[in-house]
């Protein structure tokens, strides 16, 4: 069941910007990956012990997912995670330019919330000028992962983002799946959940454009 949070609401006009990298992580020189409306973070926190080799963000507009991954970070003692609370967007602009684009090297948006209507298509999260706030960020090379069970929205997605110019379709990720986020292929729970019940899981690789 989906928990609709109007992102355009006014109430997350403000957003608790990301601290500086030293104050996040304990080594700041692995590259960085952030996953878009992560929910409770659960798939974070396996990559996050599963592969050292990189730092993780997670962003999430229900705060108390938020909270709730924050707690349990604390117990867990992990040193390559971190979870934000607010929209999306306005997180992300508020890093470029603070940090080092050459070490942000992916994003993922794994199963987003369609928002059906067609009034309030505008309400999702993939759109233009994420995308291009997006590649403002972003070391030249890098990567964007999407996944969904709605195909309405995944074409969508796909058209929004190679619509921006900025991304192209990549197709030889088995060459390079040793070397990302998820070298182990871990999936989400909504993905296990699509795949036990045999619904179709669509999705896409995109590789920055290097200009």
């Amino acid at each position: 069941m989906r928990q609709h949070v109007n992102p355009l609401s006014k109430v997350f006009n403000v957003i608790d910007p990301i601290p500086p990298l030293k104050d996040v992580f304990n080594d700041i020189s692995k590259p960085i990956h952030f996953d878009i409306g992560c929910g409770s973070g659960e798939f974070l926190f396996n990559l996050a012990k599963h592969n050292k080799n990189w730092n993780y963000v997670g962003l999430e507009i229900r705060e108390k997912l938020v909270n709730k991954s924050k707690t349990k970070l604390k117990d867990e003692s992990i040193d390559n995670l971190f979870f934000a609370f607010g929209n999306a967007e306005y997180l992300i602009e508020d890093c470029i330019g603070k940090f080092p684009s050459d070490i942000i090297s992916s994003f993922s948006f794994n199963f987003p919330d369609p928002w059906f209507k067609k009034k309030h298509h505008k309400r999702r999260i993939i759109q233009p000028q994420f995308i291009h706030k997006i590649s403002q960020l972003m070391a030249n090379g890098g990567y964007i992962s999407i996944k969904s069970d709605v195909e309405e929205l995944f074409e969508y997605m796909d058209m929004t983002i190679i619509n921006s110019k900025y991304f192209i379709n990549h197709t030889n990720k088995d060459r390079e799946i040793s070397n990302s986020y998820n070298p182990t292929n871990l999936k989400t729970n909504r993905e296990n959940y699509v795949i036990e019940n045999k619904l179709k899981v669509f999705e896409k690789l995109y590789k920055k454009i290097e200009y």
